[in-house]
């Protein structure tokens, strides 16, 4: 009988179900920071920060994905996949998703990243809200990482939609088994944005 595949898309729940023995304040400090990863990873990392670009192209989003951004069930979302390195040290995966129905205005050049990092162009909006985060324990050898980032040990994932002017993204990020987790909160630099708000409500399941 063949051994199943490990499955693809992790069980995301909201940071709220978990209790403190699953997700412990100190980690549960640094994973539900709504600043900047981007930021954090270069004010808590010496060394050269890149973003390498895995993967771009269209797709038809994860289940639970279509459900969080309120896509209808046959639109196509562009996703973008990259791994965020110190020194060439990957430390985070990140996936990216973008309807093609936000993919418009002043988000149409999201379209043309390249290896730019997406969440300094994000936190630059004014009007920019970000949901609550979902979370997730990912075992290392998920087929939701490519096979080169795969690892022994299992890693927390985080993901959360982001909401410009009504147009919708939902970016999510695996913490690898080199990254090391800040050891206090880093001062916010702006007063609103990026702010959690439970404005941006989950869609029904």
């Amino acid at each position: 009988m063949p051994v199943p595949l490990p499955q693809a898309e992790p069980q995301w729940r909201p940071a709220t179900q978990f209790a403190n023995h699953q997700l412990g304040s100190r980690d549960r400090a640094w994973l539900l920071d709504d600043g900047s990863l981007t930021g954090r990873l270069i004010a808590s990392h010496a060394g050269q920060f890149r973003v390498r670009r895995l993967r771009q192209e269209w797709v038809t989003p994860h289940p639970s994905e279509r459900r969080l951004l309120a896509m209808p069930l046959r639109q196509r979302a562009l996703v973008r996949e990259v791994v965020l390195t110190i020194d060439d040290e990957p430390l985070v995966f990140a996936r990216s998703l973008f309807p093609v129905s936000s993919l418009v205005g002043e988000l149409r050049h999201l379209r043309q990243l390249r290896n730019r990092a997406l969440g300094a162009i994000l936190f630059r909006f004014p009007q920019m809200h970000r949901s609550p985060f979902e979370l997730a324990t990912i075992p290392g050898d998920n087929h939701y990482l490519p096979e080169f980032l795969r690892q022994r040990e299992a890693a927390w994932g985080r993901r959360s939609c982001f909401d410009i002017s009504g147009r919708r993204l939902m970016v999510s990020e695996v913490f690898l088994e080199p990254f090391r987790p800040w050891s206090a909160v880093l001062p916010v630099h702006r007063s609103q944005r990026g702010k959690v708000s439970a404005a941006i409500l989950r869609p029904k399941q």
